[in-house]
Parts: structure tokens; C-alpha cells; sequence
């Protein structure tokens, strides 16, 4: 190469025949950040061109050549084309060595106030500052690596007269060992992503990829992560930068959308943190709720899923509806929101939101994705609400966590599934879970550590005693992003999101409405003569009164034994034939017909168990308490009334009431039998006493059925009223025999005592 040769190109070296430019007059400029404060996005490298900008494709000894300038070390005098070439040819060096580079300091003409001089060095040159005003006053909750080591090594570049840069220093030892060729690419100033690899992302982002997954890819491609020349973290900047580029392009495309609903319709609410102008482009999270979401949470707002899976890199669109369980076990629809910014104050504020939206009314449940900032901002928003973390995505991030436990034990799935599943108490479970933790070696693992500690908030043992409409304790839950699978998808836009979004609410509303029209002209088959299956056949939609068919039926293979007798309150062990360990615990309160069991599946699902409905066969029990029907499971569920017509069914209401009566009188005989006959003495007193109460209750039942015959037709009234025994009149002639039951019991209790 000639001495005295200068290059036109980006990265141009030549040794220089001027003089130095005048220093006369000059600023000074400090650049002092750190390796760690350069920015995330990864620097271009500087493709070697002609001046003009045109494409250059050197031949062989054009290309040696340029190899020779690129392997130079510098030197004083060495001459540049300008500022951008002398700094890419130190960064070519300092990549070929085994540091990082930065730019420290420039100075200014002030004649002019151009740059004339600059310093580049390597990035652990000077020290870091401790008392920068960044940190001052507020705790730094993730301190960063000290990078900065004092080191000495640089380059100084100054402009000549002549329009070229001239190397005025260099030094060249550093004080720190350098890194070696396969770890280069790590280092900040060195992580480029060329066009072709910024291609292959686009195409794998738009195929639904994550970063990792990319990467692997491009390993893969590349022949090593060395020769990728950039990190998983750039890559994940890369593709954080293109989502949020595609959104800020579509982002008025939305806004209009949701201005046209509203106009169309007043009660469709949206609302937009940050500014909605077009002058204004700051916009924060996007939440909308049509009229019918309004409308359907008022009548299911009971237990709510905000899905935030359409946000993970899996979807391109950072979308979340709110949803819920209709009568039918059905999803609904209850708002969505685009979720632009993921800080915890955003989230506190579509909360806040989504509630105004929603007439102010909290949820009693609310379930997630297992996330730390959501969970922050629930607390806040929803103190009362039980937050539940979505088991389904904590196994699907478990097979993440532990892929190399999958690999290597097959079994442990199924044993983790069935510790989660399957205990029946918290004592079963703790026991089960620090179990299945030392057979698979694993108790210090970090993660499930973690998990272990949030146990209460996705373990379904711990949460049963919390409403959250699901079908039963031990089916699992279906995935929370169920309401728009089939519609978005991985190559899902803004400008299509509209369309099949309202496809997605045109298809749901259609199955509401076939399932109505089923529960209203299609009777269920019924199994039993019970008359309370009968019952639950007029009052349950289809598919709750099937789920509670298969309790009711279930009952057949279950015991009910009492335990015991507490007064009005009695405890019934429920378990099937030869399976006593198994046993659930009914406490079943006489009086109020209310039972609770250890199951808690009436509390968790809002159905009867059959552990309950098998204490409900040996009381005589035959039809279901109101206590026991929720209205949201009801065909009537969104009428202003309960049932419709519920009075016309007599024969069920005699039932219900009748049978309360029974088991009262029974109840009370039972006691009285077990103290009156403790002696000989009490037992001829009981005898008496039972004597005069025949003959009162007897003269009670003729007196009003002289009532009802004298009022022209017959009517059932109760011979109790609110507790006090009904006084009868001494003129009453007429003997009428009491009910059959009352006289059972009666005669009964005097049969006993002979």
C-alpha cells in the first residue's frame, strides 16, 4: 500500500501530508456514559462504500487491500475520510482485539461551533460516579455492574484544513483483560444486527416466535451465536421497537373504531389513557365495553378473568379482554383492553376503569396470568376480591421452568399434576408437594420455591372456599383465552382485529342463543323418580341441571352416617361402601336446611355436591332449599324474578315445606326419646306429656280445617309459626286424625314407651 494514499471510503486510512488544524478557540465536550448507559439498540455496522453512496462490490485484490486497512493498528497521522470512518475503523480494532468502544469527549470551534476533535476509548476507561444526580434520592433496586476500571487505552481524532481526520493520540494498553473472538459479540459497541438477520426476525416475528426461539434459529443459521453478532437481548429490543412501531402506525385506527361505537351507540364506553388527539400521539392503554358486556356483568359479574395471553410474544397484539361465565358455563365478554404500557400505575388505571365501566360493582374472584405487576395493581383496585393465578398457564410456564426435570423423569408430570389436583386437604398437599420435591431432587430450586409460596392463590385446595363458577373442583379450567381462540391469532393486525373481533362476538352470542332455545324446548331425560331432580329439571339451564344430574345420581354409590348430634346441628361422615378413609364431612344444620362439606364444592362452583344431596336422601330431604339455587345458574338467570311461575308449582312447594316440618318434628323426637327415657320416672312423664300433646295437636288440625272448609276451598297453612305452637279452641268438636307423618311420629314415641 502507498504511504500517501487516501481512500474514499467509510473507513478510509492514509497517512497525512497537512498540517494540524487550529486549535484556537475550541469547547470541550464530555460524554461520560457508561457501557452499560449505551443504548439498547444494537449499532449499525458501517458498510464500506464508494463516496458517492453507491454500492461497491471490490474484486479479490480490492478486498485484500481493504483486509490490509482493517487489520492496521493505529497510529499517529493515520487519516480518515471523516469523524464516522475514524470511529468505525477503532471499533473494528477494538473488535478484533477483545474490547468495546465509546465515545468520551469532542470539542467544538467556536467560531463555527462544529466538532473538531474527538476521543473515543474503551469503555471501562474513568470510573463510575456514585453521586450522579440519576441515583440521588431513590433507592436503586437493581444495582448494575460495576464496568468501569480506570483504563487508559483510546484514540483521539482532530480535523486537518483539508476536511480529513487525523489520528493525534492513541494508546494502547489496557488494564483489564481482553475478550476473547467467541465472546466479542457480546460486548455492547460489537452487537449488530445485519439486514439479513433483521429480515429472518421480521419473518419469524410475524410467524408468532418469541426472541428465544428466534435465536435459535439464527444460531442455527449462522453456524453459533459468535457469528450471529448480537444477543438475545438485542434481538428481544428489536422486536420490542417493530411491535411498537406497528402499533403507534395502526393506533388511529383504533381510536376511530371506537369513536364511531360510541357514537352509534352511547352506552358503548371506551376510554384511552393519554392523549386521543391526532396532534397528541402519547397514548397509553385503550379499554372498550359494548352495551351487552355492561348488561351481561350485571347479571354474571360474580367471578372474572382478565387474559393477558395476548400481550405474551406469542401474539402480536398486546390485546386483554375481561371475561366471565354466562348460565350456561358459557364465556362472556365483560371489556377488552389494548395494554400499550405494562406498568403497575397502568394497570391500576384500567382496573379502575374497567370498574367505572362497570357501574362501580367489584368481582368476588378475579383470575390471572401468574404476574407480579398485575398482582400489585389488584390489590389495590380489588382488595376484597380472591385473586386467583391461572393454573392452566403455571403448568404450561412449569414445562418451561423444569424441561430438563420433563427429560429426564417422565413421571413427574403426572406425579405434579396429580399433587396439585388431586388433595383433598391442605395437609395432603403439603405433605404431597415437599414429597414429590425430594423424589425429583428439587427443593432448591428457585422457581418452584416461588410457586410453593403463591400456593394459595392456584392450588385448588386452597381456594374452594371462594366462588368461581367453574363446573366442578375437579375439572380443570378451561384455558382463560378460550373467548377468542379460532378468531386471533399469531398474524393478527390492528387493521383485521376489528373484523374478527366482532365475528368472535357474532359467534358467542349465536351459541347463547341455541343454548337458550335447547334449555327452553328440549326437556332433559330424567334418571331418577326423585322429586328433586324434577325440580332442578325446571329451574337449571341445560347443561347445569347434566352437572347436577351426575351429583344427584352419584348419591346412589355414597353412605350418609351420622357422626355426630350436636342439637340442631348435625355432622354426617358421606363415603362409598368400603372406602371409610375417604369419608367427607357434612355439618348439617336441621332447623335451616343448610349443609356445608368439606368438599366445598357448592361454595367453589355454586352446585350441590353429592356428598350433601346423599344427607339430603336420609333427612327425607326431597327437594332442594332456595339456599341451594343460585340464580345465575337458572334459565331465568337474567329475568327480574328468580323463576318465573315458580308459585304454579305447588306440589313442589308443599314439598319443600312439608319436608322441613317432618324433619323438625323428627328431630325434636329424637332428642326428647334420648333423655326421657334415662329413667323409669322421666320415661312416665314423657309418656303423659305425649298423651296431651296428641290430643292438642289433634284439636289443632280440626280447627283449621273448619276454617279452610268454611272459606269454600281447602288451603295448606303451617301449624307453626315463627317457632310458637298455634293454640286451639276448646269448642272444636270435630275429630279429624293429624297428618300422616305427624301421627308416625307420635305414635311412634308412645309405642316406644309402651
Amino acid at each position: 500500500m502507498m504511504d500517501n494514499e487516501v481512500l474514499d471510503f467509510d473507513i478510509g486510512v492514509g497517512v497525512s501530508s497537512g498540517g494540524d488544524v487550529d486549535d484556537d478557540a475550541i469547547d470541550i465536550e464530555h460524554h461520560g456514559l457508561d457501557d452499560d448507559d449505551m443504548l439498547d439498540s444494537p449499532i449499525m455496522p458501517c458498510g464500506i462504500s464508494l463516496g458517492n453512496s453507491e454500492n461497491y462490490f471490490p474484486n479479490q485484490e480490492e478486498e485484500e487491500e481493504q483486509q490490509d486497512l482493517l487489520d492496521l493498528e493505529p497510529y499517529d497521522g493515520l487519516e480518515f475520510e471523516s469523524e464516522e470512518a475514524a470511529k468505525a475503523f477503532y471499533n473494528s480494532y477494538a473488535r478484533r482485539i477483545g474490547f468495546s468502544t465509546r465515545v468520551s469527549s469532542s470539542r467544538r470551534s467556536r467560531r463555527d461551533g462544529a466538532i473538531i476533535q474527538r476521543q473515543f476509548v474503551c469503555a471501562k476507561e474513568g470510573f463510575r460516579n456514585m453521586n450522579e444526580k440519576r441515583t440521588k434520592d431513590r433507592e436503586i433496586k437493581r444495582p448494575r455492574t460495576i464496568t468501569r476500571v480506570g483504563c487508559k487505552a483510546s484514540l483521539s481524532v482532530k480535523m486537518h484544513d483539508s476536511g480529513k481526520w487525523l489520528v493525534s493520540g492513541f494508546v494502547r494498553e489496557h488494564n483489564h483483560d481482553l475478550v476473547p473472538p467467541d465472546q466479542v459479540h457480546c460486548l455492547r459497541s460489537h452487537r449488530q444486527i445485519s439486514g439479513p438477520a433483521k429480515t429472518l426476525i421480521d419473518t419469524l416475528q410475524a410467524a408468532g416466535m418469541g426472541p428465544r426461539r428466534i435465536m435459535s434459529a439464527l444460531i442455527k443459521e449462522y453456524g453459533g451465536i459468535s457469528k450471529v453478532g448480537f444477543t438475545e437481548v438485542d434481538c428481544r429490543n428489536y422486536m420490542r421497537n417493530n411491535r411498537q412501531k406497528s402499533i403507534e402506525g395502526e393506533i388511529q385506527l383504533l381510536l376511530d373504531y371506537l369513536r364511531q361505537m360510541n357514537a352509534d351507540n352511547p352506552n358503548f364506553f371506551y376510554a384511552v389513557q393519554g392523549g386521543t388527539t391526532e396532534e397528541d400521539q402519547s397514548v397509553g392503554n385503550v379499554f372498550w365495553a359494548d352495551p351487552k358486556a355492561r348488561t351481561d356483568f350485571a347479571f354474571f359479574g360474580d367471578t372474572v378473568t382478565f387474559d393477558t395471553t395476548y400481550r405474551s410474544n406469542r401474539y402480536r397484539l398486546p390485546f386483554a379482554p375481561f371475561t366471565g361465565v354466562n348460565h350456561h358455563g358459557q364465556p362472556i365478554l365483560f371489556g377488552c383492553a389494548f395494554i400499550i404500557n405494562e406498568t403497575e400505575a397502568s394497570f391500576v388505571w384500567l382496573f379502575n376503569t374497567w370498574l367505572a365501566a362497570m357501574s362501580a360493582h367489584p368481582p368476588v374472584s378475579i383470575t390471572t396470568d401468574h404476574d407480579a405487576v398485575i398482582r400489585a395493581a389488584i390489590m389495590q383496585v380489588f382488595p376484597a376480591a380472591r385473586h386467583r393465578f391461572c393454573k392452566w398457564h403455571i403448568f404450561k410456564k412449569c414445562q418451561e421452568k423444569l424441561s430438563h426435570v420433563f427429560l429426564t423423569h417422565p413421571s413427574f408430570e403426572s406425579d405434579f399434576h396429580k399433587c396439585v389436583n388431586l388433595t383433598e386437604s391442605l395437609e395432603d398437599f403439603e405433605s404431597c408437594w415437599f414429597s414429590l420435591l425430594d423424589k425429583y431432587e428439587l427443593r432448591d430450586h428457585d422457581w418452584l420455591q416461588a410457586l410453593y409460596s403463591d400456593r394459595r392463590q392456584w392450588v385448588p385446595v386452597y381456594l374452594r372456599d371462594s366462588f368461581f363458577a367453574e363446573m366442578s373442583l375437579a375439572h380443570r379450567s378451561d384455558s382463560i383465552n378460550s373467548y377468542f381462540d379460532g378468531y386471533i391469532n399469531a398474524s393478527t393486525n390492528l387493521s383485521q382485529f376489528f373484523k374478527l373481533y366482532e365475528k368472535a362476538l357474532e359467534s358467542r352470542l349465536e351459541k347463547e342463543v341455541k343454548a337458550d332455545y335447547d334449555t327452553m324446548n328440549s326437556p332433559p331425560l330424567l334418571k331418577t323418580p326423585s322429586p328433586m331432580e324434577k325440580q332442578a329439571s325446571d329451574l337449571y339451564t341445560r347443561k347445569l341441571f347434566i352437572r347436577f344430574q351426575e351429583e344427584l345420581v352419584g348419591t346412589l354409590t355414597f353412605m350418609a352416617s351420622k357422626a355426630h348430634d350436636d342439637g340442631d346441628l348435625v355432622t354426617y361422615t358421606v363415603a362409598k361402601y368400603g372406602e371409610a378413609h375417604k369419608a367427607h364431612f357434612i355439618k348439617f344444620n336441621v332447623l335451616e336446611m343448610r349443609a356445608n362439606c368439606s368438599c366445598q364444592m357448592f361454595e367453589f362452583s355454586g352446585i350441590i355436591c353429592r356428598h350433601i344431596l346423599a344427607v339430603f336422601r336420609v333427612t327425607n330431604l326431597l327437594t332442594l332449599p332456595p339456599y341451594y339455587i343460585l340464580k345465575r345458574w337458572t334459565r331465568n338467570a337474567k329475568s327480574s324474578v328468580i323463576f318465573d311461575d315458580y308459585n304454579l308449582h305447588a306440589y313442589a312447594n308443599y314439598l319443600e315445606s312439608h319436608t322441613v316440618r317432618y324433619n323438625t318434628l323428627r328431630h325434636k323426637a329424637s332428642n326428647f326419646l334420648q333423655e326421657a327415657g334415662k329413667s323409669l320416672y322421666t320415661c312416665d312423664v314423657a309418656v303423659v306429656a305425649l298423651q296431651e300433646a296428641a290430643k292438642t295437636v289433634s284439636l289443632a288440625m280440626n280447627k283449621e280445617v273448619r276454617r279452610t272448609m268454611a272459606n269454600g276451598h281447602f288451603k295448606e297453612t303451617s301449624s307453626v309459626t315463627d317457632g310458637k305452637r298455634m293454640c286451639c279452641n276448646e269448642d272444636c268438636q270435630q275429630d279429624v286424625p293429624a297428618q300422616p307423618e305427624v301421627r308416625f311420629i307420635l305414635f311412634s314415641i308412645l309405642a316406644f314407651f309402651g
